[in-house]
């Protein structure tokens, strides 16, 4: 397999190989887009345009001795080509131009120079109602529109959910895991073990995890969290679905009211937005809240670590909020 690298003259070799650049276009710059952690990207600069190119490899970008399915970008691909014919859905995503299965790369259109919503862990600000409209209509229409009973084809996904799910259910909870959590905060390793020592919490969360493992009957982003949502001069845009899956939408939800809470958004946002939803699909709130506290702790004491700006107390309120959540003891709120 072809390891794409930023090098002009390589890239252009490889893009023109496979007749991907017109007959008189050149390129003139390559940059990278944003911060992702999964696949290597590149924004391509030519004479005529701009454009996004995509590959996944074996392992994690960011975190290279981790490893991940190389054929994520495959997955992804199919998830552009489900929403195709759903004019909202592809008005909201970038399009896909060009596929090399051989080489796990995507051609994508350049959304141009946004920036993702991971601001909001940093900074104090309430998301609008008219951004968690734009949020939750998404979701709304992804989940009632394209599903497993009227879908021409069946995203599983196994690989990627068997990734995921270590990192959500099995690697926090590990006695030994490698991770110094009072490098991330001092104070936060007594947090970590507090939950680790917590044998009713690891059983509930070892059948959430099954679930989450089902397949089930609605196409999933996968990855619903502000790393996904960009900001752009035409408004906000969703990206990365190399999650995806069809699967339970109390997961979906569920992962966007944790990261609602870990930005630190006031209790009002996260009401609206979870009324938002629930005004248009049903879905159920227990496992609603079991996922959003799993994806809490897993934020929170595992390694895909956030730029939180919220201090110890914080967390640690955070960490006991979303056991409750876990084991259903705030079934009846939010």
């Amino acid at each position: 397999m072809i390891h794409l690298k930023h090098e002009k003259e390589f890239v252009e070799k490889y893009l023109k190989a496979r007749k991907w650049l017109h007959p008189k276009e050149t390129i003139e710059g390559l940059e990278k887009p944003g911060d992702g952690n999964m696949n290597f990207t590149l924004r391509v600069k030519t004479n005529l345009r701009s454009f996004i190119i995509k590959q996944s490899r074996d392992y994690v970008e960011k975190y290279p001795s981790v490893s991940a399915p190389e054929t994520r970008a495959l997955r992804e691909a199919e998830f552009y080509k489900l929403i195709g014919s759903n004019e909202y859905l592809k008005s909201m995503m970038p399009n896909l131009l060009q596929v090399d299965p051989n080489n796990n790369v995507l051609m994508m259109d350049d959304l141009g120079a946004g920036v993702d919503f991971t601001y909001l862990y940093r900074d104090t600000g309430k998301l609008s109602k008219s951004k968690i409209d734009v949020l939750t209509s998404f979701l709304v229409e992804l989940h009632s529109s394209i599903t497993r009973e009227n879908s021409p084809t069946y995203i599983s996904n196994k690989k990627m959910r068997k990734l995921n799910h270590e990192h959500i259910f099995i690697y926090p909870y590990l006695a030994d895991n490698g991770l110094d959590l009072d490098n991330i905060l001092p104070g936060l390793k007594a947090v970590g073990e507090a939950v680790k020592g917590n044998t009713r919490l690891q059983t509930v969360l070892r059948e959430v995890g099954k679930i989450y493992l089902s397949d089930g009957e609605y196409l999933l982003h996968g990855d619903y969290f502000p790393g996904s949502w960009l900001k752009t001069t035409d408004g906000i845009k969703i990206i990365d679905p190399e999650f995806c899956f069809f699967g339970p939408v109390e997961y979906e939800i569920g992962v966007m009211i944790a990261h609602l809470k870990l930005a630190d958004q006031p209790r009002e946002v996260i009401e609206y937005a979870l009324r938002k939803y629930a005004d248009q699909l049903a879905f159920d709130i227990v496992l609603q809240q079991q996922f959003t506290g799993a994806e809490i702790l897993r934020r929170i004491l595992g390694l895909a670590q956030l730029p939180l700006s919220i201090g110890l107390e914080k967390r640690k309120n955070l960490v006991e909020e979303a056991m409750e959540g876990v084991l259903g003891s705030k079934a009846d709120s939010q």
